[in-house]
């Protein structure tokens, strides 16, 4: 048994007969040219033949150009304006100190003296409060230094991806 991936296939025998005496191939292409003369002959009824000779027409090319005017140029001045700042006041808050007529000193040795040791807040809350640390700033305090209640300074500083008030 062969196998038909590897051996060739036998190729046709030859046709011994010559063309002229096949006489079926002669009469079929004798009746396709007959029928198409047939057709193209009657399909062109009232049409006229193509000139032999084509006439050259006359080629007219126009160029125009145009140059645009320069247009006026406007410019415009536009001062830019001052960010406004956070404004720090610093104030300080001094008692007199009470006379209570004993010189003994027991007073300022125990540290309860007659001064305020509490700060006082430089930057408030709009409800006039003062801040303490953990708390969120304005846009106006960012950076700002101030104290809390009790006179501990906080400041202002980007945290936890926002601006909040931490000890300094």
């Amino acid at each position: 048994m062969t196998n038909a991936y590897t051996t060739p296939p036998a190729p046709r025998p030859v046709d011994i007969r010559p063309l002229r005496k096949r006489k079926r191939v002669w009469l079929g292409g004798s009746g396709l040219l007959l029928t198409g003369a047939l057709i193209v002959g009657a399909g062109n009824g009232d049409q006229q033949p193509v000139a032999a000779e084509a006439k050259p027409a006359p080629t007219v090319t126009t160029t125009v150009t145009a140059t645009p005017e320069p247009a006026p140029t406007v410019t415009e001045t536009i001062k830019a304006k001052a960010k406004p700042r956070p404004t720090v006041t610093v104030t300080k808050t001094t008692r007199p100190a009470a006379d209570t007529g004993s010189d003994t000193g027991s007073d300022t040795a125990n540290g309860s003296g007659s001064q305020d040791t509490a700060g006082t807040c430089s930057i408030v809350s709009n409800a006039g409060n003062c801040y303490s640390a953990g708390q969120f700033c304005r846009n106006s305090d960012h950076g700002a230094v101030t104290t809390n209640e009790g006179g501990t300074r906080i400041k202002c500083v980007y945290s936890s991806n926002a601006w909040r008030w931490t000890n300094a």
